[in-house]
């Protein structure tokens, strides 16, 4: 089994036990709201862009809404969650992506849903997913922090660091892979890392960091 799907199955049961209208990381949106995220990112990407496109307020997008409107009865959550469960059709773009994109966004979109009710105890994952993780992080890394102040290295337990941008000074963030996952994207205030480096730089990376946030 592709580890994505290994973590499909995982979020499927953490979502069942789940209460719907419980408050995630991601600003504005409930575990319903999520769960039709995903729902819409895998069966309806072109609604999903409509949306992003109208720049809305987050817990206000419209088709994400009607989507998440349809789940509000156990009936039709559950409806949902067995289409999320089914997994994506092999016509949408999302498969074309591979497996290491969809690994990454359950990764974070699981934590997302655990830690926004509270559970900040970390999963134990197979060393084998973690290292599909971590392949994927430093792209992610290069990405997120291509307008840095500083140099930025990204490191994890056995895995090599990684320089990830270039730059005056020198920033390491280090933790678990799913830590460091989430701190790249973000979800600084759940992420259980370590980011140091000398003074000035290390300032001058948390006060940009908590702008990008």
């Amino acid at each position: 089994m592709r580890w994505m799907e290994t973590e499909r199955l995982a979020m499927v049961e953490t979502f069942r036990g789940a209460d719907p209208d419980a408050p995630t990381l991601c600003e504005g949106w409930n575990v319903r709201r999520l769960l039709a995220h995903l729902v819409m990112r895998e069966h309806a990407p072109l609604k999903q862009l409509l949306d992003a496109a109208s720049r809305p307020v987050p817990g206000s997008e419209r088709r994400l809404g009607d989507v998440a409107a349809a789940a509000l009865t156990p009936a039709g959550y559950g409806g949902l969650l067995a289409r999320f469960a089914a997994g994506t059709g092999t016509a949408n773009p999302m498969t074309w992506l591979g497996d290491s994109v969809q690994l990454v966004e359950y990764v974070i979109h699981h934590e997302d849903v655990r830690r926004g009710g509270g559970n900040h105890q970390p999963r134990s994952l197979p060393p084998g997913q973690l290292d599909a993780l971590w392949a994927r992080l430093p792209l992610m890394a290069r990405m997120a922090y291509r307008r840095s102040p500083t140099a930025v290295t990204i490191a994890a337990k056995n895995h090599p660091a990684v320089p990830v941008h270039k730059g005056s000074g020198r920033v390491l963030v280090s933790g678990d892979p799913v830590e460091v996952a989430l701190y790249i994207s973000g979800r600084q205030r759940a992420a259980d890392v370590d980011v140091t480096g000398s003074g000035a730089a290390l300032d001058a990376f948390l006060e940009w960091s908590a702008r990008e946030t």
